[in-house]
């Protein structure tokens, strides 16, 4: 028989299915020893064996085996033969913990096929046997029908039954699975994207202090650079001088600097040249700080030659801890995927932060050093600026000139009033230019300066004799002569000290020397950030650097081995993240089990961690595209070709695919082979198009490898609005708890963890994934997820891991449950169930309608979310809800009649 009647690999819970039909496993006690060897939980033990009915009797002791390590439940299927007429069992076949379903000639009439069992073709009957039994072991192995079929077989006579069936299945069209699997995976992995920046905003607040240049809360009152130091006493040495300039420039401003002679003694320029000196000096003892330590650990050592310099440094902040950094990139890493964003996009910002915290040393400072205090700045803040006062000459000689007039009217004495006047602006100028501030009083300093005292005497005597004339033409009072002399004398006055103060504060101003100030307090602020940033926090910040690296690359490699598996990596020899193996291709046959090939560029190796005990849609009967095969043969009914005829001529690499639809003949009309027709990409629309309904009675239709059976209704859907959603949290959920199992590592040694392994297994749980996207459309959550809860920061993805928020099977495929709810209300009908047993078999069963047993069953998946539960209003309550699968239907048991089963006894059996 066909290997494709059983499922390949057991689901936990599921009852484990083994065959002992002649044409199955070569060793049929190895068989069962390899089913015994199973685990199964809560110390359950189902068995669903398929052997033939007269092979019963002489597989007595495997039974027994199955039987001899603790209680056990069997269900046999035992495939008769059209004429068979008695069912011979033995003991251990016997209600309560096992019973006998049996069926007659499952590639025969009860089919639908009779052109199968007449023509004699050993593939042609496998592959019917594969589609009759198939979805028959598949339903039974289900533990909630397997019980209540069990405890249904105990009712009956003999614990035997014919069952009669009608099943409806629901399921994805091949194209809607490839093309949801494929953005699912895109979904997790993401396409390549920059590094880009990393900013404090959005990370944990330990991060965040190693992002910006802050200094912790506990170390806002450290004295840095103590005053007995060598950096520290240049600080003080710095301020001292620029506090002498700024006193002296206070002294020198004002009435008394230029009046009373208060700054006589100040000597500003060699005060500004001192600071200059002073802050050179101070620049280059923090420069040799910077040169001095750094790396990436703060020893011993290096704080000696530190204190050495000038530079004390505290304790490790309480803030911030070695301790605490993975902790914080591992809620930043949750948190990022917790929004939404794919697995290269994570390590694009972890790369960046990586970037942003990696220890430079506090050599790299000097740079910012320079800018700060460069040689170019000192020589500016040293520079010698002139003291220029008056404003524009020509103003200066009118002014002077008509202060002198006004003073000159006075009769008589105006002739040596007016000319005193101008006098007096020409000396006060002149006053200006000896106590200018750029002048040390020994003269070593001189800046030079200008103040306008020629054009104000030439001024003032040309206007007083002009006044004088003018005044002795008019002869005002004395009164208004005294009155004009002693305006024009104050204004004189308080012209010179407004032009006084004005050239002060334009020369302070030029040579800036409290821009000395600036500085200094730049470079405090420089080594407190050096102090913290590069020496307190060089560890953390190399093992944040270090472990965001890691996990960047290990996000980087999951990506790659998710597409190589999905089928997104299209290079050969590609190198994973994590080691120097090529990340493995996964390759699919030309005709794929997911539907056409959207690219027939990719290579045709093998799936990666798939093996021969590995699960493999292309083992499913199914699945495979329609069209010829390459033996060019095509089935006498359905047109459609068996992966077995694939797999038989190896040599011939001719193959068509017909499109989204398989051919349809109509009844009676001769088979034809459709044209081929190149390969056509899946479309790539997230929203899918409406389910599509396949009746069993079109054959081929049913995308089956052979015509579905009479008691099969097949419903494939495109694919609902939650299917790539929910396919994508369940990845997303999976890797999350892949991750969670890293950071220890990463902890221990970010720069040596070994992520290999983690690669296998997110192969791992794509496999799994996948293989629910087969059986049931994903509408049952992933067990291993339960763990998921307790991640706070991920709480989002809960939905995913229970079964109450997961979507209903309605919006994963598309399907509306409509039919499955018409069923199940309908009334017991025996006629609407098919027997599965031939004409000949009918005088076998009971004839008493109370005898038979019915069970019926819905997955869990049908009933829950937006389809409602109205539909299910008036429903039986003895319909059995299932976990899983994407079968639904009716299991009626008919007894035999009492003479047909035969029990033989222990010394009556034969060996196996």
């Amino acid at each position: 028989m066909s290997q494709r009647v059983l499922p390949e690999r057991p689901l936990p819970g599921h009852a484990v299915c083994l065959d002992l039909r002649a044409g199955g496993p070569d060793d049929p006690g190895a068989a069962v020893r390899a089913a015994l060897d199973v685990p199964q939980p809560g110390g359950e033990r189902r068995f669903l064996v398929v052997d033939e009915a007269a092979g019963l009797v002489g597989h007595q002791l495997l039974y027994e085996r199955l039987s001899s390590y603790g209680p056990a439940q069997i269900v046999c299927l035992a495939v008769g033969a059209r004429g068979d007429r008695t069912l011979r069992r033995t003991l251990t076949l016997r209600p309560p913990a096992a019973g006998v379903l049996w069926l007659f000639d499952t590639t025969g009439d009860t089919t639908g096929d009779t052109t199968g069992a007449t023509t004699g073709d050993a593939k042609g009957d496998a592959t019917g046997d594969a589609a009759f039994l198939r979805p028959l072991v598949e339903v039974l192995a289900t533990p909630e029908v397997f019980d209540a079929v069990l405890g249904s077989l105990g009712e009956v006579v003999h614990g035997v039954a014919v069952p009669a069936v009608r099943v409806l299945e629901h399921d994805l069209t091949d194209e809607a699975r490839a093309r949801a699997w494929r953005q699912a995976v895109e979904g997790l992995t993401g396409p390549e994207v920059p590094a880009g920046s990393a900013s404090p905003e959005g990370v944990p607040g330990t991060l965040a202090l190693l992002l910006g240049e802050g200094v912790p809360r506990s170390l806002s009152g450290h004295d840095w650079l103590p005053a007995g130091g060598r950096a520290g006493s240049r600080l003080i040495a710095c301020r001292e001088a620029l506090d002498d300039a700024v006193d002296g420039y206070e002294r020198v401003r004002g009435a008394a600097g230029l009046l009373a002679g208060a700054g006589r003694d100040v000597d500003l320029p060699g005060d500004i040249e001192r600071l200059t000196e002073e802050l050179a000096r101070f620049r280059t003892a923090v420069a040799d700080a910077f040169g001095a330590a750094g790396g990436t650990r703060l020893t011993a050592e290096h704080r000696g030659l530190l204190r050495d310099r000038g530079v004390e440094l505290p304790e490790m902040p309480r803030e911030i801890t070695r301790a605490g950094i993975v902790p914080a990139l591992r809620d930043h890493t949750y948190e990022l995927i917790g929004q939404g964003l794919p697995l290269r996009s994570v390590a694009a910002r972890l790369s960046a932060l990586s970037a942003r915290t990696a220890p430079a040393g506090s050599a790299s400072r000097l740079a910012r050093l320079d800018a700060i205090c460069g040689p170019e700045r000192l020589r500016r803040l040293g520079g010698r600026y002139p003291f220029t006062a008056g404003g524009s000459r020509p103003v200066a000689f009118a002014l002077t000139g008509l202060l002198a007039l006004l003073a000159g009217v006075w009769p008589v004495l105006g002739w040596f009033l007016g000319p005193a006047v101008g006098a007096l602006a020409a000396g006060l100028a002149h006053l200006m230019l000896r106590r200018r501030p750029n002048r040390s009083p020994d003269g070593r300093i001189d800046g030079g300066g200008a103040t306008g005292a020629a054009p104000r005497l030439v001024g003032g005597v040309l206007g007083g004799l002009a006044g004088a004339g003018l005044g002795q033409f008019l002869g005002p009072p004395v009164w208004a002569a005294s009155a004009a002399l002693a305006v024009s004398v104050v204004a004189v006055l308080l012209l010179a000290l407004r032009d006084w103060n004005r050239a002060v504060d334009d020369w302070w101003a030029r040579a800036d020397p409290e821009e000395a100030g600036r500085i200094m307090r730049e470079i405090h602020a420089l080594v407190v950030t050096t102090a913290v940033h590069d020496w307190l926090f060089a560890e953390v910040r190399h093992h944040c650097a270090a472990g965001a690296g890691a996990v960047a690359r290990l996000l980087r490699g999951l990506a790659e081995t998710a597409d190589a598996y999905g089928g997104g990596a299209r290079t050969q020899d590609r190198t994973s993240e994590w080691g120097t193996d090529p990340v493995p291709e996964w390759g699919t046959d030309p005709v794929s089990e997911w539907g056409p090939d959207p690219e027939p560029e990719w290579d045709a190796g093998p799936v990666p961690g798939w093996g021969p005990n590995r699960a493999s849609w292309a083992d499913e009967p199914s699945r495979p595209a329609p069209g010829p095969g390459p033996s060019g043969g095509t089935d006498s009914v359905t047109g459609a070709w068996s992966w077995d005829d694939w797999r038989d001529d190896e040599e011939d690499d001719g193959w068509s695919d017909t499109g989204d639809e398989p051919p349809v003949r109509r009844p009676g009309a001769p088979a034809a082979t459709p044209p081929p027709s190149p390969p056509r990409a899946p479309s790539s629309s997230p929203r899918p198009a409406p389910a599509r309904t396949v009746s069993a009675d079109v054959p081929g239709a049913a995308f089956s490898a052979g015509p579905a059976p009479a008691w099969l209704e097949r419903r494939y859907g495109d694919g609902g609005p939650a299917l790539v959603d929910t396919l994508l949290g369940d990845l997303v959920a999976g890797t999350v708890l892949l991750l969670d199992g890293c950071w220890a590592g990463i902890e221990r040694d970010p720069g040596g963890a070994e992520h290999a392994a983690q690669g296998q297994r997110l192969a791992e749980l794509l496999d799994e994934t996948r293989i629910r996207l087969e059986r049931d459309a994903a509408a049952s959550p992933p067990p291993p997820y339960e763990g998921l809860r307790d991640l706070g920061a991920l709480t989002s993805l809960a939905a995913f891991t229970d079964r109450s928020e997961r979507p209903d099977a309605a919006r994963l495929t598309g399907v509306a449950p409509d039919a499955v709810a018409r069923l199940l209300l309908a009334e017991d009908d025996p006629g609407g169930t098919v027997e599965l047993c031939g004409p000949e078999h009918l005088r076998l069963l009971s004839h008493d309608p109370l005898a038979a047993r019915q069970v019926r069953f819905v997955p869990e998946a049908m009933r829950r979310g937006a389809a409602g539960d109205d539909i299910w209003r008036g429903t039986a309550e003895d319909v059995v809800w299932t976990g899983a699968g994407r079968y639904a239907g009716i299991l009626r048991l008919v007894p035999l009649r009492a003479d047909v089963v035969h029990t033989v006894r222990a010394e009556e059996a034969g060996e196996p």
